[in-house]
């Protein structure tokens, strides 16, 4: 029994010894990874929808392609169509909340330079940082007047300027604002003279990317524009051809049905290819 013990002994420590050989990559401590639901949270917020929960758009889309399956069902007597159009009217709603939070972001990022040129100079006349977010409620831009009034009231209910400045980020949802809200932070707790000199730079900056995408945006914009008609063409070609009903009894067979999945997943991946080739990248969360 002794020399079992042993041996077992013996064989976890030349495993432990072996293991030792192959250190697990450290994974990056700053990485913030994100879930649907997340990102949904954030381009709902963007949009400027109040009070609307993830759960709740996904749920609602849910049951309008539910809607749209029964109906197509009751005009066509074709499921393989019905559910092609139940999962174009299910992703609707989502995407018109993405379209909605990527115009306005477009809007936002040419505010935001003026919103920290307001903030430097109220810095430069003297004022507190808290009093310096807080005018912006009456003398900041008037798409952003909203969310800084929200600043104001949290902070003159409570006086806690970190707990005020996270619900701003909240309202916000937007990547320059948590730049702008974690800098403004750390000049609160730990101080210092160069908060002028880094928001002058922070603006500079921001004014040389807005310029730069609005420009590449405008020469991209056609990319997007054909992705949209070349996926939708086929699909209301369709929909024209669901108008008479003899028309769609060859998607009634196995053969029509994986002619119909075959194009719907090459319509997709088409889609997908040309908008991501086509669309500048976003900027992500990273001090949330």
């Amino acid at each position: 029994m002794s020399g079992v013990l042993l041996g077992l002994t013996f064989g976890l420590g030349l495993a432990c010894i072996w293991w030792s050989f192959w250190p697990r990559a450290q994974r990056p401590v700053g990485r913030v990874r994100r879930s649907l639901l997340t990102r949904l949270a954030d381009e709902i917020v963007l949009a400027g929808i109040r009070g609307l929960r993830p759960g709740v758009l996904l749920a609602g889309s849910l049951i309008i392609a539910l809607v749209v399956l029964l109906a197509g069902l009751a005009v066509t007597k074709v499921p393989a169509v019905s559910l092609a159009f139940a999962l174009m009217a299910g992703y609707a709603p989502v995407a018109v909340v993405r379209g909605r939070a990527r115009r306005r972001r477009s809007q936002l990022r040419e505010l935001w330079p003026d919103v920290v040129d307001h903030v430097a100079s109220a810095v430069r006349a003297g004022l507190a940082l808290p009093e310096a977010l807080v005018q912006l409620a009456d003398r900041g831009p008037v798409e952003l007047r909203e969310s800084f009034q929200g600043f104001a009231d949290d902070y003159r209910s409570s006086g806690r300027f970190s707990e005020a400045l996270d619900r701003l980020k909240l309202r916000l949802a937007d990547p320059v604002a948590d730049r702008l809200i974690e800098a403004l932070r750390i000049a609160r707790e730990v101080g210092g003279s160069d908060l002028g000199r880094v928001l002058r730079a922070l603006s500079s900056f921001l004014r040389e990317d807005a310029r730069s995408r609005a420009e590449l945006e405008a020469r991209q914009s056609w990319t997007v524009n054909a992705a949209r008609l070349a996926m939708a063409a086929p699909w209301v070609v369709l929909l024209l051809m669901a108008t008479r009903g003899s028309a769609l009894l060859a998607y009634r067979q196995p053969s029509g049905v994986l002619v119909l999945l075959v194009g719907a997943g090459l319509s997709a991946l088409a889609y997908r290819l040309m908008v991501r080739l086509g669309r500048l990248p976003n900027e992500q969360r990273v001090l949330r």
